[in-house]
């Protein structure tokens, strides 16, 4: 399944890990599964992008859920009621 563009994309990639002090070679081998990139690091990156799309989305729903419990950020103390429109349905449906 690794064509040459994947298998250096993902080692050149993940090698930017060691750039970090002290754990970036730990970070390195264990996003690698091994000491070099293979079969688990496929196995890895497939979860990851599976699984990246629904932490996004509930990320999301958490934001939303805050923001439209405690509303905007209003500093100057302005009464922002007035011409008010609710987030759901007419946002929420977009």
């Amino acid at each position: 399944p690794w064509g040459q563009m994947s298998f250096w994309g993902a080692t050149v990639i993940t090698n930017l890990f060691s750039a970090i002090p002290y754990i970036g070679q730990t970070l390195v081998e264990w996003a690698w599964g091994g000491f070099s990139v293979d079969n688990p690091t496929l196995t890895r990156f497939f979860a990851l992008h599976f699984l990246l799309p629904f932490l996004i989305a509930g990320l999301t729903l958490v934001h939303l859920t805050f923001l439209h419990e405690t509303g905007s950020n209003n500093p100057l103390g302005v009464p922002s009621d007035c011409d008010k429109i609710p987030f759901h349905p007419y946002y929420s449906i977009k």
